[in-house]
């Protein structure tokens, strides 16, 4: 039987893997804190898979070569799987260049978009890729801003078409052709309970309150914080000291200056106000 994919979608640094964290707690059946490098979710645009699965070395293709083929690898995924298969993707909601989508709504059972306030994203992005604050904040803004490409090395990840910040919710809440329910990180910190229990139920998973309040304590940052000291994350940057940095709300108010600030306004201000984060009288709200 194939199994159905939830994709879970965000920009870089908006609290996904803090969901897959959580997911991978609340589903295990043993009460041990989910291991943050074994995750109960795989990476979309993970090139090992890739090359096991497609049997096909990814450094002798293009990127466009390989985005052909991205369908297919999820396909055969699911085919091997018998229950829910959770994939984190940071690629907008793309198509190839004939014109598939990368993410095939066949295998697809929904779609949950973490989504966070892009002031808080960009200082956290611009730690994680190791880039002055101002080199982070212009990549937002540019529609053609791509994860692992044109570097010159072999990267362990597939090329991650991005998008702007704001060209990137759209594409995940307006493009889709299946059920995409959205989860704003400052909820899960205000409100973890009540939030969570949104996921859970948007998943269709049956809603247990114990085992909910032992996902969100098991989950929580100061436990991903220290796992990552004593075992380190795979997924972190090199260029990067930790993955698990502050996790704060609110956080650009003491790194951001005037300047950056307007322009992400400037750029991102419409799709802000759609989501909370700006009043209509352009009045922050986190």
């Amino acid at each position: 039987m194939t199994a159905q994919i939830t994709w879970l979608a965000s920009y870089p640094k908006s609290g996904n893997t803090w969901v897959r964290a959580l997911l991978s707690n609340y589903v295990r059946a043993v009460n041990a804190p989910a291991d943050i490098n074994a995750l109960s979710s795989s990476l979309a645009s993970s090139r090992s898979a890739f090359d096991l699965v497609t049997g096909i070395d990814a450094s002798v293709l293009t990127a466009d070569e390989i985005d052909e083929i991205r369908p297919a690898l999820y396909r055969a995924l699911a085919r091997e799987r018998s229950s829910e298969l959770f994939m984190k993707v940071h690629d907008a909601y793309n198509h190839n260049r004939l014109g598939e989508p990368l993410f095939p709504s066949d295998v697809t059972r929904c779609a949950i978009y973490i989504v966070r306030n892009p002031l808080d994203v960009s200082v956290s992005f611009a730690h994680h890729l190791g880039w002055p604050l101002g080199r982070a904040v212009a990549a937002m803004s540019a529609e053609t801003f791509r994860l692992a490409s044109d570097t010159g090395r072999l990267e362990d990840q597939l090329r991650q078409q991005l998008r702007s910040w704001s060209g990137h919710v759209r594409s995940w809440l307006e493009d889709t052709p299946f059920r995409v329910g959205i989860v704003r990180y400052e909820d899960l910190v205000g409100a973890p309970v009540e939030t969570f229990t949104q996921i859970v139920q948007a998943l269709g998973f049956p809603i247990d309150g114990a085992r909910i309040h032992w996902a969100i304590e098991s989950s929580r940052f100061e436990r991903l914080q220290s796992q990552e000291r004593e075992n380190g994350f795979v997924e972190r940057s090199p260029a990067s000291k930790v993955f698990f940095r502050r996790g704060q709300v609110g956080d650009w108010r003491h790194v951001l200056d005037s300047e950056d600030v307007k322009r992400l306004l400037d750029d991102h201000g419409p799709v802000m106000q759609r989501l909370g984060y700006l009043s209509a009288t352009g009045e922050l709200q986190c």
